[in-house]
């Protein structure tokens, strides 16, 4: 016989059914909102008044909803298409040899250009595959990142073959340790970055489907392109 749902439990399974739609979708809506806000008040003001005088109109409003954000992106694209030229390269490289030089200057902008080429550049190897290793000890494994096949100083002091591992932290994956890693400890996983990512922010509760199946090699399992790091 079929156990009846008193009515109070079934109002508690559908409250928290409902919360569990709702919360996601406000938090989304919430930081997408308040993140245009606040990249469309970078320039809505100043680009406003200037249409503002050119027309010669008295304003209704001090600025033009979204406005900021359309200037925004089209001072991002005017200055990728400088970047992309011959003379542009030419001015940003004089640019560059200017902030090298000045005291201070020099070591953020140099900090916030390599994290900037590290994660945008169209050649960056950041985060290019999800792997296991064993950490913090034999027998048990974490979920971490390859962001290079480890080259110059490093590699010439260690006797093995050795990738850098980007390990991160959970829920927050923005922070974590960089560790070095021999090739044939690592367990190449047949699942994108981003899934990898939700289940390291997830703590677990969201898991990938497996897509391929993984063959053991020397002990540890290798996906079908296991010659990945030779590229």
């Amino acid at each position: 016989m079929k156990q009846r749902i008193s009515l109070g439990r079934r109002f508690r399974i559908y409250f928290f059914a409902g919360l569990l739609v709702i919360i996601p979708l406000a938090l989304t809506v919430y930081v997408v909102w308040n993140l245009f806000i606040a990249v469309d008040g970078l320039l809505a003001t100043p680009v406003s008044q200037a249409i503002y005088r050119a027309l010669d109109i008295v304003p209704k409003y001090r600025t033009i909803p979204g406005l900021g954000f359309i200037a925004l992106i089209l001072v991002i694209l005017t200055v990728g298409f400088i970047a992309r030229n011959y003379v542009g390269k030419k001015l940003l490289g004089f640019g560059d040899a200017v902030l090298g030089r000045i005291p201070v200057v020099r070591h953020i902008y140099t900090t916030f250009q390599q994290i900037s080429q590290a994660f945008l550049a169209d050649h960056s190897e950041t985060f290019k595959r999800a792997v296991l290793i064993e950490y913090p000890r034999k027998g048990i494994y974490s979920i971490g990142f390859v962001t290079q096949d480890t080259r110059g100083i490093v590699q010439s002091k260690l006797p093995d073959d050795v990738v850098s591992i980007f390990l991160p932290t959970t829920p927050n994956p923005t922070s974590g340790f960089l560790l070095f890693v021999p090739k044939k400890d690592i367990v190449l996983l047949n699942i994108t970055v981003e899934e990898a990512l939700k289940l390291v922010i997830s703590g677990g509760a969201i898991v990938p489907s497996v897509v391929e199946k993984q063959e053991l090699i020397n002990g540890f399992g290798i996906a079908e392109d296991e010659n990945f790091f030779q590229e």
